[in-house]
């Protein structure tokens, strides 16, 4: 595949991306040392980079000591694995975003991904392709939302976990739509105008939802409504 770098597309991406991150923190953990450099190297991204690192270990001691808003790391590192990194992360600073770029596209790794409570997903095959799922990512995360694209959320949703828990109670169909919403990204303002109700009324329905699903968050409520397979990943 030719990436055609002076393409207006990827200016405007470029643009985009230099926007959405000029007051962030970031720390960026990638296996591929090569890839690694001309990530941090791109100007948009160099700018709000305070630290970067090739594994597990070092990407989680940079976290402690820089304490970044977001992580921006592959699944495969030099050593260590990327989905633990977010686990540990995600103990230690619950507050830091945490985006994944998967390698591999199996649904095993997609399942792993999503139960450590990524807020992004993104498949490695995607980038470059001009879907934009990079600045979609960073766009919907910036804004609060989760980014779990259609192929991530078909995958994680096609065989519910047997041995999840059982829910708290069973959600309303109201609620699982607006649970649905909120795994597309969606914030509240953009779920009321879809199903023709008051933020506030969405606002109770995820708080009702999050309680169900035992979700101390956003981010859990979508991942745990997807995993036990209660909405829809085309929704």
């Amino acid at each position: 595949m030719e990436l055609r770098l002076d393409s207006r597309a990827n200016q405007e991406a470029i643009a985009q991306a230099s926007e959405l991150l000029k007051e962030r923190r970031i720390v960026v953990v990638f296996g591929d040392r090569l890839a690694l450099i001309s990530f941090v190297l791109v100007d948009a991204i160099a700018s709000s980079l305070v630290g970067a690192a090739t594994t597990e270990d070092e990407g989680f001691e940079l976290v402690l000591r820089t304490q970044p808003d977001l992580l921006i790391c592959s699944s495969d590192l030099e050593s260590g694995y990327g989905i633990n990194l977010l686990r540990r992360v995600k103990a230690e600073l619950p507050t830091c975003q945490l985006l994944i770029v998967l390698v591999r596209e199996t649904q095993a790794v997609v399942q792993e991904a999503m139960e450590a409570f990524a807020d992004g997903v993104v498949f490695k095959s995607s980038l470059g392709t001009g879907r934009g799922d990079l600045i979609k990512a960073l766009r919907t995360l910036a804004d609060g939302g989760v980014y779990f694209p259609e192929q991530i959320r078909r995958i994680a949703a096609s065989t519910p976990q047997p041995d999840l828990p059982p829910l708290v109670e069973e959600l309303t169909p109201r609620e699982l739509e607006v649970a649905a919403g909120v795994a597309r990204g969606l914030k509240n303002n953009a779920i009321a105008t879809l199903l023709g109700l008051s933020v506030e009324t969405v606002k109770s329905h995820v708080g009702n939802a999050m309680d169900k699903l035992g979700a101390r968050d956003r981010t859990q409520m979508a991942v745990t409504a997807l995993l036990y397979g209660l909405i829809d990943p085309l929704q």
